[in-house]
């Protein structure tokens, strides 16, 4: 009989393997190179960028464009900034020789006349207003005064002491000549009329001081303000009805304009170059194409305090007043030439309220210097002080090393 073996064949019943377990060494290289491979790939990554961004922060680096040294400014060879700055001595060039400055026109206080009132008192009566000419001795004013009636009280009385004396004199000596009348009696009569007539004297000199006229009665006795030179008045300060009451305040001033002054504000810088008898020419707004020719008649020894320039007169004759005081003028002086340093106006920065230039102190080193600009003349700039001339200046690009 045929026999049959039913019992599974040899691995039937073993469980199916997972792939991974067929192949574990397979696996096992697999991580390993994957994980050598993205080394080595971020290690190429830095190489590549990040040695190559090392390189390129480390070369801005090595020039900078400007370097702070203090003060002063410093421009390393191989910075960009070289290429970009114009540097120039500073120019000397010769002046003209002609000094300007500015005028005014004064009156000379040699002719200008304060009128004091000679006494208290009301005004009564103005004879002229402000901006009149007046002939020497016109009346001016008159005025109502308490003082001037006490003078004529005190005159009259002396004029009636005078002529009583005189008369007892007269009698005195007509009594001495027969006999009647003892020596001493004429002496005494000779003493009092002197007296008298010196009292009349002095009455009559301080009448004639405040103004009165000795034979004037009535309203006619006021006090007379009469000018004591001829000119202008070029100052009022009284009117009608005023009443004065300190006799040395003043009601007007009078100035005599046939002469006038030339006031020339000159500046420091220019004041060596300034001196008396020299040759002037004067112009004036108000008279253009009108030059006048003049010379100086003296340089103030002390500055003006305000303007920080020198008060320098030149008179002139004035005989039309077409010069009027307080009138605006330009003086010209001759002068020596001198030489004054120049620029281009490229050259000058503004800093806050100064004005200043950039000066090469060394090799590509700069050091800030303000100086004083005066006058601009197209691109040319005069400098007036703060630079002297070779001096080397960035005349261009200076407002790069501002910056």
């Amino acid at each position: 009989m045929e026999t049959h073996d039913h019992s599974p064949p040899p691995g039937a019943n073993e469980p199916t393997p997972h792939p991974y377990d067929q192949e574990p060494d397979r696996r096992g290289s697999t991580f390993l190179w994957g994980g050598i491979g993205g080394g080595l790939l971020l290690v190429a990554l830095l190489f590549t960028h990040g040695f190559g961004l090392w390189s390129a922060h480390a070369g801005a680096q090595e020039t900078p464009a400007l370097v702070h040294q203090g003060e002063r400014l410093f421009v390393p060879e191989g910075s960009a900034l070289r290429q970009q700055l114009t540097i120039e001595p500073a120019a000397a060039e010769e002046s003209s020789g002609i000094v300007t400055a500015a005028g005014i026109v004064e009156s000379d206080p040699a002719r200008t006349v304060t009128v004091l009132p000679p006494g208290a008192g009301r005004v009564h009566e103005l004879k002229v207003g402000l901006g009149d000419r007046v002939q020497r001795g016109q009346l001016l004013a008159t005025i109502d005064s308490p003082d001037l009636a006490q003078a004529y009280a005190d005159f009259d009385k002396a004029a009636a002491a005078a002529l009583l004396a005189a008369k007892s004199l007269k009698y005195e000596e007509e009594q001495f000549r027969i006999g009647a009348a003892a020596r001493r009696d004429l002496e005494s009569a000779q003493n009092d009329n002197a007296q008298a007539v010196a009292e009349y004297e002095r009455s009559r000199e301080h009448l004639r001081a405040m103004g009165g006229a000795e034979d004037a009665h009535g309203e006619a006795r006021l006090l007379m303000v009469r000018a004591p030179a001829a000119g202008s008045i070029t100052a009022l300060s009284t009117a009608p009805g005023t009443t004065i009451n300190d006799d040395t305040q003043p009601i007007m001033t009078l100035a005599d304009l046939s002469v006038v002054w030339i006031t020339a504000l000159v500046a420091e810088r220019d004041l060596p170059r300034v001196a008396p008898r020299q040759d002037a020419e004067i112009s004036f707004d108000a008279w253009p194409g009108r030059t006048l020719h003049g010379k100086v008649l003296f340089v103030s020894d002390v500055l003006d305090g305000d303007s920080r320039r020198d008060k320098t007169r030149i008179a002139l004759p004035n005989p039309d007043v077409a010069l009027k005081p307080n009138m605006f003028a330009t003086v010209s002086l001759r002068a020596t030439p001198a030489k004054r340093v120049v620029l281009p106006s490229s050259a000058l920065l503004m800093n806050n309220d100064r004005t200043s230039v950039f000066v090469e102190v060394a090799p590509w080193t700069f050091a800030r210097r303000t100086v004083q600009p005066l006058l601009q003349e197209g691109t040319q700039v005069i400098i007036e002080s703060g630079l002297e001339a070779g001096e080397k200046v960035v005349v261009r690009g200076g407002i790069l090393l501002n910056d």
